[in-house]
């Protein structure tokens, strides 16, 4: 079966954008390792916010891109592109372009055009476009319904607009798969590659619903941390005993996968091999996970077993854990089941595991993505992303005995690399990485 690589890396998350072309990822990715948390306070952006449990978020920061800030249009998004993509595509968008210039991949000939797909997912979309025009319709009926309604709510339309603007013919998909969205989008645009659909796909996933309803849901679940809105950046605390719930987050995670002799043949620059996808069903509840973890403990096994390697050989685990109570638990019950083995020969204080999500809040559909771009990452700089607001692992204590990469980064060669997203409905999934 043919190998897949990773050759381009984009981001846009609440971490800040990069001032130029291709320093988006860098800027994100230094910010993290320092300790810079992108989550603030929103309950000033208007009196729906203002009356939630939950009044805070991680925002992709808007103003001038000199700054490292979110503005459309100097990002090459024209006023027509604003009109046409919700949000979530916009960032998608600009994700994509950061990552085809990474990869220094602008194919021109029809075979090349043909050989190059699009998988793009999200986990909600365009929340806002459902909630205005649902208020649009029931004040003035049919007229009030904008024809562009339902392309900015439809989740393809983000792989579509990239097709569109760099004429790709290869497939054009998109998964749709809660919180677990991100990384099924990597993992599966790897397979099309490997069964010959496509020689480079582009893929990932993007999210961008901060919205009153959205928060009113998730809170409604208990899934959201409401004991922190004076304290916004010490609200995401994965694996910390006083976790208590997410902090819904926005962004996109893009990355350029290709044909390992396509990428050797044409010169370009490796970050890691996809070297094995794992995927798995708790099937047991809507949304909270089995206490024991054994849904993404089999997303893992499967990920290690395509990539025909040993528990033993994994050197950096990107956990899901997002900082709630039962998910944290069971993550880190099945990280260390499995990691240990049945023999129990490894110590538990030697399995390297974090959580960016401490730094990013949890970026939904786009999560997946953006956290496999931090796990190659961890592998191309040989750094472990800190756990921001770790400070006393538990919930029972005893069991929280792994590195967590507490605080501040680690410096660790990393030659093997797991990265995990979990979602709603049990859906689970696993990336391996491997070093070339």
């Amino acid at each position: 079966m043919r190998r897949v690589v990773v050759t381009g890396l984009g981001l846009v998350t609440p971490l800040g954008i990069g001032r130029t072309r291709g320093s988006c990822v860098r800027r994100t990715w230094k910010r993290l390792i320092d300790g810079h948390c992108g989550i603030v306070s929103i309950k000033a952006r208007s009196p729906d916010f203002a009356t939630l449990p939950s009044q805070i978020a991680a925002l992709v920061p808007e103003g001038m891109r000199e700054d490292g800030k979110w503005n459309a249009k100097e990002y090459g998004l024209a006023r027509a592109d604003e009109r046409r993509m919700a949000r979530f595509a916009q960032y998608a968008m600009v994700a994509s372009e950061e990552a085809l210039s990474d990869a220094g991949w602008s194919p021109k000939r029809e075979s090349d055009l043909e050989a190059t797909g699009v998988y793009m997912g999200s986990g909600i979309g365009s929340l806002d476009d459902v909630y205005d025009t649902t208020i649009a319709f029931e004040k003035g009926g049919y007229h009030k319904v904008s024809p562009l309604f339902v392309p900015r709510l439809l989740i393809n339309l983000a792989a579509g607009h990239v097709s569109m603007r760099y004429g790709f013919k290869g497939p054009n998909h998109a998964a749709t798969t809660a919180c677990t969205t991100g990384a099924h989008s990597v993992g599966d645009a790897a397979r099309l590659i490997q069964f010959g659909d496509a020689d480079v796909m582009v893929a990932g996933g993007a999210e961008s619903c901060i919205h009153p309803l959205a928060i009113s849901g998730f809170a409604r679940a208990r899934s959201l941390a409401t004991h922190w809105n004076e304290n916004p950046t010490a609200a995401s605390r994965p694996f910390d005993m006083d976790r208590e719930g997410f902090v819904i987050g926005e962004g996109a995670g893009v990355v350029v996968l290709e044909e390992l002799e396509h990428a050797k043949q044409r010169g370009a620059r490796i970050y890691a091999e996809v070297a094995g996808y794992g995927l798995s069903s708790d099937a047991y509840h809507m949304t909270a996970p089995r206490e024991d973890g054994q849904g993404p403990r089999l997303a893992m096994k499967n990920a290690l077993r395509h990539a025909s390697l040993k528990p033993s050989s994994v050197d950096y685990v990107n956990a899901h854990a997002t900082s709630t109570p039962l998910g944290d638990a069971a993550e880190n019950r099945a990280v260390k089941e499995l990691l240990l083995g049945e023999e129990g020969k490894a110590k538990a204080s030697h399995i390297n595991v974090s959580s960016t999500k401490g730094a990013i809040g949890h970026l939904l559909g786009a999560s997946g993505s953006v956290e496999a771009i931090f796990t190659v990452l961890a592998m191309h700089y040989n750094t472990l992303p800190p756990t921001l607001n770790l400070h006393n692992p538990g919930n029972p204590p005893d069991e929280f005995n792994c590195n967590y990469i507490p605080c501040i980064a680690q410096q660790q060669n990393v030659r093997v690399a797991l990265s995990n997203s979990f979602g709603f409905g049990g859906t689970n999934a696993s990336l391996c990485f491997r070093k070339l």
